[in-house]
């Protein structure tokens, strides 16, 4: 069955922290789900009947209520553990997806059998609202039933991408899964700027905070059009944001963005070790 006509899926996540909560919130607000079970220690964030609470996974074991696909949320020291707990009740047709950073499919294998589908994602936190990306990638093995299923449980989220190379996914996690970060700094480097320009708070905020939205959106909605051309399209000849771009584009701020993005993808790889 294609992806887009699957439903009543029941999935369990173990890890309910920002993203879990994102993803959570992402699936209950889909036509996906029929059962979330939730595994977090502390009180969740978020509430539905959909959603069922666990506080420890050995309790969602004694459930006896086995999952469609299971999603690890959890932090990258605890995915080992979460795996083996998860390896002593869940059948070896159910997919794994694990969305820590750095952790690879070679490090979830060691927990499962051989035959355990297993898929390494790089989702990001505008997934809440459904506006995120995420990026996969699976064992060469996997049937095409199981991938299809692991692409309908990410697809509520926003975009999704698949690729073959999983080298690649450190660099994905740095720009695509940090990458909301970067803009929300920007966004507080508008702020400031606009207070140092004379600006009050509230509306240097609501400034920032709106031009990054619209220009969010003009890119969605002109996806074919390159983005060197939308900012050329904001850019006249001599005007007030060629004088600014003088300055943004002397070099500095590229070489910021290119230390930024190795510095997170080493970060991701060291991750795996």
């Amino acid at each position: 069955m294609p992806w887009r006509y699957i439903r009543n899926v029941h999935i369990a996540l173990i890890g309910c922290g920002k993203m879990g909560a994102a993803l959570a919130e992402a699936w209950d607000n889909s036509r996906l789900t029929s059962r979330i079970d939730i595994v977090e220690p502390s009180d969740l964030p978020i509430s539905s009947p959909h959603m069922h609470h666990f506080r420890q996974i050995a309790d969602m074991a004694e459930a006896r209520m086995t999952p469609d696909i299971v999603v690890i949320a959890v932090k990258p020291a605890l995915v080992s553990k979460v795996c083996d707990q998860l390896a002593r009740f869940l059948p070896d047709s159910v997919p794994v997806v694990s969305i820590a950073a750095g952790m690879t499919l070679g490090t979830l294998q060691k927990s499962f059998p051989a035959g355990q589908p297993l898929i390494r994602a790089m989702p990001n936190t505008p997934a809440r609202i459904g506006k995120g990306i995420t990026v996969a990638v699976t064992k060469p093995d996997i049937f095409v039933t199981q991938m299809h299923l692991a692409h309908a449980a990410l697809a509520p989220t926003g975009a999704v991408e698949w690729v073959e190379d999983e080298s690649l996914m450190d660099a994905v996690t740095a720009v695509s899964g940090s990458g909301p970060a970067y803009i929300f700094y920007m966004i507080e480097c508008l702020v400031k700027a606009g207070l140092e320009a004379g600006l009050p708070h509230e509306l240097a905020s609501r400034l920032a905070r709106q031009t990054m939205i619209g220009a969010g959106a003009l890119a969605e909605a002109d996806s074919h059009t390159p983005p060197d051309i939308l900012r050329q399209n904001v850019t006249s000849p001599g005007g007030t944001t060629e004088a600014g771009l003088s300055v943004l584009m002397d070099g500095r701020w590229q070489k910021i963005l290119q230390d930024s993005v190795i510095k997170a993808q080493t970060r991701s790889r060291e991750l795996s070790h």
